[in-house]
Protein backbone atom coordinates (compact mmCIF):
# COMPACT_ATOMS: atom_id res chain seq x y z
CA UNK A 1 0.00 0.00 0.00
CA UNK A 2 1.62 3.50 -0.84
CA UNK A 3 1.41 6.41 1.45
CA UNK A 4 -1.58 7.94 -1.38
CA UNK A 5 -3.51 4.94 -0.90
CA UNK A 6 -6.57 5.74 1.90
CA UNK A 7 -6.75 4.07 4.53
CA UNK A 8 -9.75 1.53 4.95
CA UNK A 9 -11.67 0.37 8.42
CA UNK A 10 -13.11 -3.77 8.22
CA UNK A 11 -15.61 -2.38 7.12
CA UNK A 12 -14.79 -0.10 3.93
CA UNK A 13 -15.26 2.77 5.55
CA UNK A 14 -12.55 5.49 4.74
CA UNK A 15 -10.40 6.70 7.81
CA UNK A 16 -9.82 10.35 7.49
CA UNK A 17 -6.68 11.63 9.20
CA UNK A 18 -7.41 14.91 11.12
CA UNK A 19 -4.88 17.51 12.17
CA UNK A 20 -1.83 15.54 14.04
CA UNK A 21 -1.62 13.10 12.22
CA UNK A 22 -4.59 10.75 13.79
CA UNK A 23 -7.38 9.35 11.35
CA UNK A 24 -10.97 10.04 12.19
CA UNK A 25 -13.71 7.81 10.63
CA UNK A 26 -15.35 10.02 7.70
CA UNK A 27 -19.33 10.37 8.33
CA UNK A 28 -21.85 9.20 5.80
CA UNK A 29 -24.29 12.21 5.04
CA UNK A 30 -27.63 11.28 3.78
CA UNK A 31 -28.01 12.38 -0.22
CA UNK A 32 -30.02 16.19 -0.76
CA UNK A 33 -32.72 14.67 -2.44
CA UNK A 34 -33.95 12.11 0.05
CA UNK A 35 -33.94 15.23 2.93
CA UNK A 36 -36.13 16.72 0.20
CA UNK A 37 -38.58 14.09 -0.24
CA UNK A 38 -39.06 13.62 3.79
CA UNK A 39 -39.67 17.76 4.20
CA UNK A 40 -42.23 17.45 1.63
CA UNK A 41 -43.93 14.35 3.00
CA UNK A 42 -44.06 15.76 6.11
CA UNK A 43 -45.69 19.48 4.72
CA UNK A 44 -48.13 17.50 2.74
CA UNK A 45 -49.58 15.81 6.16
CA UNK A 46 -49.58 18.73 7.45
CA UNK A 47 -51.51 20.62 5.11
CA UNK A 48 -53.72 17.79 5.06
CA UNK A 49 -54.91 17.76 8.51
CA UNK A 50 -54.87 21.59 8.27
CA UNK A 51 -57.56 21.38 5.24
CA UNK A 52 -59.74 18.71 7.39
CA UNK A 53 -59.75 20.55 10.20
CA UNK A 54 -60.80 23.56 8.63
CA UNK A 55 -63.53 21.48 6.36
CA UNK A 56 -64.69 20.19 10.22
CA UNK A 57 -65.02 23.95 11.20
CA UNK A 58 -67.09 25.10 8.28
CA UNK A 59 -69.62 22.32 8.82
CA UNK A 60 -69.90 22.27 12.62
CA UNK A 61 -70.44 26.36 12.21
CA UNK A 62 -73.11 25.96 9.49
CA UNK A 63 -74.47 22.92 10.09
CA UNK A 64 -77.25 21.87 12.24
CA UNK A 65 -76.11 20.90 15.93
CA UNK A 66 -76.44 17.54 16.74
CA UNK A 67 -79.58 16.85 18.39
CA UNK A 68 -81.57 13.64 19.32
CA UNK A 69 -84.91 12.44 17.26
CA UNK A 70 -86.82 12.23 20.28
CA UNK A 71 -88.80 10.99 22.65
CA UNK A 72 -86.40 9.91 24.63
CA UNK A 73 -85.79 6.71 26.78
CA UNK A 74 -85.47 5.86 30.82
CA UNK A 75 -84.74 8.08 33.69
CA UNK A 76 -82.41 11.02 34.45
CA UNK A 77 -82.24 13.32 37.52
CA UNK A 78 -80.75 16.74 36.58
CA UNK A 79 -80.54 19.32 39.08
CA UNK A 80 -79.99 23.12 38.12
CA UNK A 81 -77.91 24.68 40.87
CA UNK A 82 -77.81 28.21 41.99
CA UNK A 83 -75.96 30.76 39.69
CA UNK A 84 -76.23 28.16 36.74
CA UNK A 85 -76.33 30.04 33.17
CA UNK A 86 -78.38 28.75 30.22
CA UNK A 87 -74.90 27.57 28.87
CA UNK A 88 -74.23 25.56 32.19
CA UNK A 89 -77.55 23.78 32.02
CA UNK A 90 -76.79 22.83 28.57
CA UNK A 91 -73.57 21.53 29.65
CA UNK A 92 -74.90 19.37 32.35
CA UNK A 93 -77.59 17.96 30.34
CA UNK A 94 -75.03 16.79 27.56
CA UNK A 95 -72.71 15.34 30.39
CA UNK A 96 -76.27 13.52 31.50
CA UNK A 97 -76.84 12.16 28.06
CA UNK A 98 -80.22 14.10 27.67
CA UNK A 99 -79.50 16.36 24.57
CA UNK A 100 -77.17 15.60 22.17
CA UNK A 101 -75.36 18.75 22.09
CA UNK A 102 -75.09 22.18 23.84
CA UNK A 103 -75.53 24.20 20.70
CA UNK A 104 -78.49 22.64 20.46
CA UNK A 105 -80.18 23.01 23.82
CA UNK A 106 -78.83 27.12 23.16
CA UNK A 107 -80.30 26.86 20.21
CA UNK A 108 -83.81 26.09 21.75
CA UNK A 109 -83.47 28.30 24.35
CA UNK A 110 -82.38 31.85 22.78
CA UNK A 111 -85.67 31.51 21.08
CA UNK A 112 -87.78 31.32 24.48
CA UNK A 113 -87.15 34.66 26.29
CA UNK A 114 -88.04 32.70 29.87
CA UNK A 115 -84.77 30.98 29.91
CA UNK A 116 -83.11 33.31 31.32
CA UNK A 117 -85.80 32.50 34.91
CA UNK A 118 -85.28 29.01 35.13
CA UNK A 119 -85.55 28.07 39.09
CA UNK A 120 -83.30 26.16 41.00
CA UNK A 121 -84.13 22.55 41.89
CA UNK A 122 -83.73 18.86 40.37
CA UNK A 123 -85.78 17.97 37.13
CA UNK A 124 -86.47 14.38 35.75
CA UNK A 125 -85.43 13.82 32.54
CA UNK A 126 -85.26 11.21 30.24
CA UNK A 127 -82.40 10.64 28.21
CA UNK A 128 -82.22 11.11 24.60
CA UNK A 129 -84.25 13.78 24.36
CA UNK A 130 -84.34 16.53 21.78
CA UNK A 131 -83.25 19.74 23.48
CA UNK A 132 -86.32 21.98 22.75
CA UNK A 133 -88.52 19.50 25.14
CA UNK A 134 -85.19 19.29 27.52
CA UNK A 135 -85.83 22.94 27.74
CA UNK A 136 -89.91 22.68 27.95
CA UNK A 137 -88.86 20.41 30.69
CA UNK A 138 -86.95 23.45 32.48
CA UNK A 139 -89.17 26.28 32.11
CA UNK A 140 -91.99 24.64 33.96
CA UNK A 141 -91.51 24.59 38.09
CA UNK A 142 -94.43 21.89 38.85
CA UNK A 143 -91.82 20.00 37.30
CA UNK A 144 -89.09 20.18 40.17
CA UNK A 145 -88.48 17.06 42.05
CA UNK A 146 -89.72 17.98 45.69
CA UNK A 147 -90.62 16.45 48.73
CA UNK A 148 -93.19 18.76 50.29
CA UNK A 149 -93.39 18.29 54.25
CA UNK A 150 -95.70 20.62 56.47
CA UNK A 151 -94.73 21.60 60.19
CA UNK A 152 -97.70 23.20 61.93
CA UNK A 153 -96.90 25.87 64.61
CA UNK A 154 -96.85 24.60 68.19
CA UNK A 155 -95.29 21.18 68.16
CA UNK A 156 -92.80 20.00 70.29
CA UNK A 157 -89.58 18.19 68.44
CA UNK A 158 -90.11 14.75 69.29
CA UNK A 159 -93.77 15.59 67.16
CA UNK A 160 -91.59 17.40 63.79
CA UNK A 161 -89.52 13.93 63.72
CA UNK A 162 -92.37 11.87 63.64
CA UNK A 163 -93.81 14.12 61.03
CA UNK A 164 -90.16 14.04 58.94
CA UNK A 165 -90.15 10.17 59.30
CA UNK A 166 -93.46 9.82 58.21
CA UNK A 167 -93.18 11.67 55.32
CA UNK A 168 -89.47 11.03 54.19
CA UNK A 169 -87.73 8.18 53.18
CA UNK A 170 -85.70 8.29 56.77
CA UNK A 171 -86.75 6.81 59.88
CA UNK A 172 -86.54 8.87 63.34
CA UNK A 173 -82.93 7.44 64.26
CA UNK A 174 -81.24 9.07 61.57
CA UNK A 175 -83.20 12.45 62.35
CA UNK A 176 -82.61 12.02 66.04
CA UNK A 177 -78.41 11.26 65.55
CA UNK A 178 -78.50 14.64 63.86
CA UNK A 179 -80.19 16.39 66.69
CA UNK A 180 -77.81 14.74 68.59
CA UNK A 181 -75.01 17.26 67.62
CA UNK A 182 -76.98 20.51 67.38
CA UNK A 183 -74.16 22.35 65.72
CA UNK A 184 -74.87 20.46 62.70
CA UNK A 185 -77.96 22.33 62.72
CA UNK A 186 -76.86 26.18 62.88
CA UNK A 187 -78.89 26.91 65.96
CA UNK A 188 -78.00 30.19 67.77
CA UNK A 189 -75.52 29.83 70.76
CA UNK A 190 -78.18 31.25 73.30
CA UNK A 191 -80.25 27.85 71.92
CA UNK A 192 -77.28 26.13 74.09
CA UNK A 193 -77.78 22.97 71.70
CA UNK A 194 -81.28 22.14 72.30
CA UNK A 195 -83.26 22.49 69.29
CA UNK A 196 -86.90 22.60 70.53
CA UNK A 197 -88.33 26.04 69.49
CA UNK A 198 -85.98 26.71 66.85
CA UNK A 199 -87.14 24.25 64.21
CA UNK A 200 -89.75 26.42 62.45
CA UNK A 201 -93.20 25.46 61.58
CA UNK A 202 -93.67 26.09 57.76
CA UNK A 203 -94.31 24.39 54.89
CA UNK A 204 -90.89 22.86 53.01
CA UNK A 205 -90.18 21.56 49.55
CA UNK A 206 -87.17 19.17 50.25
CA UNK A 207 -85.01 17.95 46.73
CA UNK A 208 -84.70 14.66 46.40
CA UNK A 209 -81.64 14.32 47.74
CA UNK A 210 -81.97 16.04 50.98
CA UNK A 211 -80.87 13.91 53.79
CA UNK A 212 -81.69 14.91 57.26
CA UNK A 213 -79.45 17.42 58.04
CA UNK A 214 -80.26 19.24 55.34
CA UNK A 215 -84.15 19.42 56.50
CA UNK A 216 -83.45 20.58 59.94
CA UNK A 217 -80.80 22.88 59.18
CA UNK A 218 -83.65 24.14 56.48
CA UNK A 219 -85.84 24.80 59.58
CA UNK A 220 -83.31 26.46 61.61
CA UNK A 221 -82.61 28.61 58.35
CA UNK A 222 -86.26 29.75 58.43
CA UNK A 223 -86.53 30.40 61.96
CA UNK A 224 -83.05 32.72 61.98
CA UNK A 225 -85.69 34.32 59.11
CA UNK A 226 -88.44 34.79 61.50
CA UNK A 227 -85.91 35.93 64.11
CA UNK A 228 -84.69 38.82 61.73
CA UNK A 229 -87.89 40.21 60.57
CA UNK A 230 -89.29 40.01 64.49
CA UNK A 231 -85.79 42.11 65.19
CA UNK A 232 -85.54 39.13 68.08
CA UNK A 233 -82.59 40.16 69.25
CA UNK A 234 -82.52 44.07 69.87
CA UNK A 235 -86.16 43.35 71.09
CA UNK A 236 -85.05 41.28 73.60
CA UNK A 237 -82.44 44.39 74.50
CA UNK A 238 -85.40 46.61 75.01
CA UNK A 239 -87.57 44.87 76.61
CA UNK A 240 -84.92 43.54 79.39
CA UNK A 241 -84.93 39.71 78.60
CA UNK A 242 -82.48 37.29 76.79
CA UNK A 243 -83.32 36.36 72.99
CA UNK A 244 -83.86 33.00 74.01
CA UNK A 245 -86.39 33.92 77.32
CA UNK A 246 -88.00 36.07 73.86
CA UNK A 247 -88.31 32.59 72.04
CA UNK A 248 -89.87 30.95 75.38
CA UNK A 249 -91.52 33.81 75.68
CA UNK A 250 -93.26 32.99 72.32
CA UNK A 251 -93.35 29.52 72.52
CA UNK A 252 -96.23 30.01 75.51
CA UNK A 253 -98.15 32.60 73.28
CA UNK A 254 -98.21 29.31 70.54
CA UNK A 255 -99.65 27.38 72.90
CA UNK A 256 -101.96 29.92 74.57
CA UNK A 257 -103.52 32.33 71.73
CA UNK A 258 -106.18 30.75 70.01
CA UNK A 259 -106.57 34.13 67.96
CA UNK A 260 -104.08 35.73 66.37
CA UNK A 261 -105.59 39.27 67.62
CA UNK A 262 -105.50 37.78 71.04
CA UNK A 263 -101.18 36.90 70.93
CA UNK A 264 -99.87 40.47 71.65
CA UNK A 265 -102.71 40.56 74.55
CA UNK A 266 -101.24 37.41 76.17
CA UNK A 267 -97.89 38.65 75.27
CA UNK A 268 -98.54 41.41 77.64
CA UNK A 269 -100.06 39.46 80.39
CA UNK A 270 -96.52 37.12 80.72
CA UNK A 271 -94.58 40.01 81.08
CA UNK A 272 -97.17 41.47 83.83
CA UNK A 273 -97.01 38.59 85.28
CA UNK A 274 -93.00 37.95 85.08
CA UNK A 275 -92.15 41.56 86.14
CA UNK A 276 -95.72 42.68 88.62
CA UNK A 277 -95.91 41.57 92.57
CA UNK A 278 -99.28 40.48 92.66
CA UNK A 279 -98.17 37.11 91.05
CA UNK A 280 -95.06 36.90 92.72
CA UNK A 281 -93.44 36.21 89.10
CA UNK A 282 -96.00 33.08 89.11
CA UNK A 283 -97.05 32.46 85.38
CA UNK A 284 -98.98 29.64 85.87
CA UNK A 285 -99.91 28.70 82.73
CA UNK A 286 -101.04 25.16 82.54
CA UNK A 287 -99.03 24.10 78.54
CA UNK A 288 -95.65 24.48 80.78
CA UNK A 289 -96.73 21.70 83.22
CA UNK A 290 -98.22 19.63 80.62
CA UNK A 291 -94.48 20.08 79.01
CA UNK A 292 -92.88 18.78 81.98
CA UNK A 293 -95.54 15.63 82.68
CA UNK A 294 -95.21 15.07 78.39
CA UNK A 295 -98.94 15.63 78.59
CA UNK A 296 -100.45 16.87 75.41
CA UNK A 297 -100.00 20.37 75.24
CA UNK A 298 -103.27 21.67 75.35
CA UNK A 299 -104.62 19.24 78.31
CA UNK A 300 -106.29 20.34 81.75
CA UNK A 301 -103.58 19.65 84.41
CA UNK A 302 -104.74 17.66 87.23
CA UNK A 303 -104.03 18.22 90.98
CA UNK A 304 -101.35 16.11 91.03
CA UNK A 305 -99.37 17.03 87.52
CA UNK A 306 -99.78 20.94 89.11
CA UNK A 307 -97.43 19.39 92.00
CA UNK A 308 -95.21 18.02 89.26
CA UNK A 309 -91.19 18.81 90.62
CA UNK A 310 -90.12 20.43 87.33
CA UNK A 311 -88.17 23.66 86.39
CA UNK A 312 -90.99 23.89 84.22
CA UNK A 313 -94.10 24.14 86.32
CA UNK A 314 -94.88 27.61 86.32
CA UNK A 315 -97.50 27.00 88.92
CA UNK A 316 -94.55 26.63 91.61
CA UNK A 317 -91.94 27.82 89.99
CA UNK A 318 -91.34 31.70 89.21
CA UNK A 319 -90.37 33.44 85.82
CA UNK A 320 -89.77 31.51 82.79
CA UNK A 321 -89.33 28.27 82.08
CA UNK A 322 -85.64 26.76 80.83
CA UNK A 323 -86.67 27.34 77.15
CA UNK A 324 -89.44 27.01 74.53
CA UNK A 325 -92.01 24.52 75.15
CA UNK A 326 -93.01 24.04 71.31
CA UNK A 327 -92.52 25.77 67.65
CA UNK A 328 -94.05 29.21 67.38
CA UNK A 329 -94.75 31.08 63.87
CA UNK A 330 -94.11 34.10 62.87
CA UNK A 331 -97.28 35.47 64.89
CA UNK A 332 -96.06 34.68 67.69
CA UNK A 333 -92.73 35.86 67.66
CA UNK A 334 -93.91 39.03 66.53
CA UNK A 335 -95.70 39.33 69.29
CA UNK A 336 -93.56 38.46 71.60
CA UNK A 337 -91.39 41.02 70.56
CA UNK A 338 -94.10 43.37 70.37
CA UNK A 339 -96.65 43.07 73.19
CA UNK A 340 -99.84 44.83 73.14
CA UNK A 341 -99.75 47.73 76.07
CA UNK A 342 -102.19 46.71 78.34
CA UNK A 343 -102.34 46.37 82.53
CA UNK A 344 -103.46 42.83 81.92
CA UNK A 345 -102.84 39.93 84.58
CA UNK A 346 -104.81 37.03 83.43
CA UNK A 347 -107.08 35.57 80.80
CA UNK A 348 -109.70 33.11 80.39
CA UNK A 349 -111.20 31.38 76.83
CA UNK A 350 -114.93 31.45 77.49
CA UNK A 351 -115.70 30.13 74.12
CA UNK A 352 -113.75 26.57 73.56
CA UNK A 353 -115.60 26.52 70.06
CA UNK A 354 -114.47 29.99 68.86
CA UNK A 355 -111.31 30.85 70.90
CA UNK A 356 -113.03 33.74 72.22
CA UNK A 357 -110.23 35.29 75.12
CA UNK A 358 -111.40 37.58 77.65
CA UNK A 359 -108.83 39.81 79.42
CA UNK A 360 -108.38 40.90 82.99
CA UNK A 361 -106.93 43.17 85.16
CA UNK A 362 -108.36 41.97 88.82
CA UNK A 363 -108.35 39.04 90.28
CA UNK A 364 -111.97 39.49 90.70
CA UNK A 365 -112.75 39.94 87.02
CA UNK A 366 -111.00 37.08 86.23
CA UNK A 367 -112.97 34.61 88.28
CA UNK A 368 -116.21 36.61 86.07
CA UNK A 369 -114.33 35.17 83.55
CA UNK A 370 -114.15 31.59 85.16
CA UNK A 371 -117.96 31.37 85.79
CA UNK A 372 -118.46 32.63 82.56
CA UNK A 373 -116.23 29.37 80.53
CA UNK A 374 -117.96 27.16 83.59
CA UNK A 375 -121.66 28.22 82.10
CA UNK A 376 -119.86 27.82 78.60
CA UNK A 377 -119.01 24.39 79.55
CA UNK A 378 -122.15 22.99 81.18
CA UNK A 379 -124.69 24.27 78.29
CA UNK A 380 -122.92 24.97 75.67
CA UNK A 381 -120.04 22.44 75.09
CA UNK A 382 -121.25 18.72 75.52
CA UNK A 383 -118.89 17.76 78.15
CA UNK A 384 -115.92 19.11 76.08
CA UNK A 385 -114.46 20.96 78.89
Amino acid sequence: MSDNDPLLTESGEELIPPEGGARRRRRRRLPGCVAALVALAVLVVLFYVGVTKGVELVRDQFADPADYPGPGQGKVVYTVEEGDTVADMGRGLKSAGVVASVQAFLNAASAEPGASSIQVGAYQFQKEMPAADALDVLLDPANILKNTVTIPEGLRVEDIVAILAKETDFNRARFERVLDDPRALGLPDYADGNPEGYLFPSTYDFGPKAKPQEMLAAMVDRWEQAASEANLEAAAERLGYTPHELMTVASLIEAEAARQEDRGKVARVIYNRLEGEETNGLLQIDATVNYATENDLGAVPTTEDLEVDSPYNTYQNPGLPPGPIEAPGDAAIQAAANPTDGGWFYYVTVNLRTGETKFAESYDEFLTYKNELREYCENESQGAC
